[in-house]
C-alpha cells in the first residue's frame, strides 16, 4: 500500500534533537499548514538520521518548508479509558522554501533537498 505526504507550511517551533535507544539522531517540530477554508492546522514531523541532522542545523521557527513521507498515527487509551488517536508525518524528503539563513554559509544556496528513509 503506498502511503505519501507532501506538506507545505511553517515551523511553529525551533526543531527539538533528541536519540534514540540506538543513537539514532532524531528531530521533531510542529507544522503549521493551511487547510480546507483556510483553517490553520497542525502536525508533528519526526527525522531522522541525516535528514535529522539537516533539520537541526537549518531550521528555525517560523521557516517555511515542503516536507514528504509517511503518514503514520498513534493510538492509545488514556487513564480514564478513553482511546486517543494523533497522527504525525515521518519525514523522508525536504525542501526549504524561506529560512532566515541560519546554518548557511554566505553564498550558500538556501534551497536544498535531502531524501531519507526512516530507520525501520
Amino acid at each position: 500500500m503506498l502511503n505519501q505526504t507532501i506538506i507545505v507550511g511553517h515551523l511553529g517551533e525551533d526543531p527539538k534533537e533528541f536519540f534514540s535507544a540506538e543513537g539514532v539522531a532524531v528531530t521533531s517540530f510542529d507544522l503549521a499548514f493551511q487547510a480546507a477554508k483556510k483553517k490553520t492546522c497542525w502536525i508533528k514531523i519526526v527525522c531522522f538520521k541525516s535528514l535529522a541532522e539537516l533539520c537541526q542545523k537549518y531550521l528555525h521557527k517560523g521557516a517555511k518548508i515542503a516536507i514528504s513521507g509517511q503518514l503514520d498515527a498513534n493510538k492509545w487509551t488514556d487513564k480514564d479509558g478513553q482511546n486517543h488517536t494523533s497522527f504525525q508525518i515521518i519525514g523522508n524528503s525536504l525542501e526549504f522554501i524561506k529560512t532566515d539563513g541560519r546554518g548557511f554559509k554566505d553564498g550558500e544556496a538556501t534551497v536544498e533537498t535531502i531524501n531519507e528513509e526512516a530507520p525501520f
